[in-house]
């Protein structure tokens, strides 16, 4: 009989509590994907998307409009491996014992950079698509000032985007667990679903489609009328044509974004929840630090500018007098 309770003592998170919650067995897979490959993903995450940073705001060449929102994306992705992996490996143990003041905080304040990154993209979609479809005053409508004003609005948004589901879940603390030992926060999954998922997801796609129409039919137009080109307009050719490899570069960001959220708000779109902690939830949660890993390593292939900058950086040189001014394009 003592042995019996004993036991029973040991699967309840706090034996001492009438209503505490059974502590939750954990299968081998999930512990292995927990405790060694998110953190492995998120030191990853961190030291890729560090530099992208140092490289944008380090080299004045690369101070343009667009490295500016590759920047902020960047900071988004560096933001998620270093505050959002942690505390989601915390959130997805057993039992939760620190009680429900730093539930609320540790599963909201994290993910303070999480709108940024769907925001970011809306912006990089719509510096893509003024570039390809109305290229002549692309320099007169995004301007460096410009862009910086946006990326603080998307930061500022993102915020109050956050602290919006915090306040929410302080007007009654652990309203909605249902035993000791459990972290369950209300996320008005419809607003969620539709402010971070629905709306700059479809922005982005009738955006990138108007890009890839126009894209399309410019490349058409420069390769029929090649030879008739004139040594006057070469210079004009050449720009278009980097706006065409930078158009693409950037959509296949785009496109690894979507494949990498898709599947999480499908899920919701479809109408099943996903349990904290749970096998699916941590895949799901997987294939979004996947998704700030991965952006880096685009660059890597993509921007000649961006392996040059690695360079020196893993190689000091960037500690050397007037580095800024160095040519990496």
């Amino acid at each position: 009989m003592t042995l019996n309770l004993s036991q029973k003592e040991a699967e309840l998170c706090f034996p001492q509590l009438n209503n505490s919650c059974k502590k939750r067995t954990r299968p081998h897979s999930e512990s292995v994907i927990i405790y060694t490959l998110l953190p492995s993903f998120s030191l990853l995450t961190v030291s890729l998307n560090l530099l992208v940073i140092i490289s944008i705001s380090h080299f004045r060449q690369l101070h343009t409009s667009t490295n500016l929102l590759l920047l902020s994306l960047a900071v988004s992705d560096f933001c998620v491996g270093l505050l959002v992996v942690p505390f989601q490996i915390l959130l997805s143990e057993p039992c939760w014992l620190l009680g429900d003041l730093a539930c609320i905080l540790c599963s909201i304040l994290p993910y303070i950079s999480a709108p940024a990154i769907a925001v970011n993209m809306v912006l990089i979609s719509v510096d893509r698509y003024v570039a390809i479809c109305d290229p002549l005053r692309y320099s007169t409508k995004i301007t460096p000032k410009r862009v910086k004003i946006c990326v603080l609005l998307c930061w500022i948004y993102s915020v109050f985007y956050n602290l919006l589901f915090l306040f929410n879940n302080l007007k009654q603390l652990g309203k909605y667990n249902s035993c000791y030992g459990e972290c369950v926060i209300n996320v008005m999954g419809a607003v969620d679903l539709i402010l971070r998922f629905i709306i700059p997801t479809t922005s982005i796609i009738i955006l990138y489609t108007r890009v890839f129409v126009v894209a399309v039919s410019q490349a058409r137009s420069m390769r029929s009328h090649i030879a008739a080109v004139k040594l006057q307009r070469s210079k004009t050719v050449t720009v278009k044509k980097s706006e065409l490899k930078a158009a693409r570069t950037l959509g296949v960001v785009v496109a690894v974004f979507l494949v990498c959220y898709c599947p999480y708000y499908g899920i919701s779109l479809a109408g099943y929840e996903l349990m904290t902690g749970s096998l699916t939830h941590i895949f799901m949660f997987f294939l979004v630090i996947f998704n700030s890993c991965l952006n880096p390593v685009i660059y890597a292939f993509f921007y000649p500018w961006f392996r040059k900058t690695v360079k020196l950086i893993v190689t000091l040189e960037i500690l050397q007098p007037h580095s800024r001014q160095a040519n990496v394009l």
